[in-house]
């Protein structure tokens, strides 16, 4: 399955992936510019993304967790998730996501 990312200068780019893969796995394995520090565990907020309007709607909703992480990060809006709460799935095939800025390997941010 695949999904569009794009990344913060603007490039989309076409990634495949695996059912049950966390998006942020996905995005960190194809080496685009993300620092997910906490490797997936919702603890840091480096792996934020802008879902795609057309895509939140088929997204499970966020935990409070993710709520209270993505309140710390300097960039969020309101189709802000973290991309390790993502779960590839049939449903999520084109799914469609940019990376924040915050989520830059060389961001001060989050």
């Amino acid at each position: 399955m695949k999904i569009l990312v794009t990344d913060q200068d603007g490039a989309e780019h076409e990634l495949e992936g695996l059912e049950g893969w966390r998006v942020m796995e996905v995005i960190r394995d194809w080496g685009l510019n993300i620092k997910a520090e906490c490797g997936g565990a919702c603890s840091c907020a480096t792996c934020h993304v802008y879902v795609d309007e057309a895509w939140l709607e088929k997204l499970a909703p966020p935990s409070h967790e993710e709520e209270d992480l993505l309140y710390t990060a300097p960039d969020v809006q309101p189709n802000s998730r973290l991309s390790c709460q993502i779960l590839l799935s049939d449903e999520l095939d084109g799914l469609k996501v940019t990376l924040a800025q915050s989520a830059a390997k060389d961001s001060e941010a989050a």
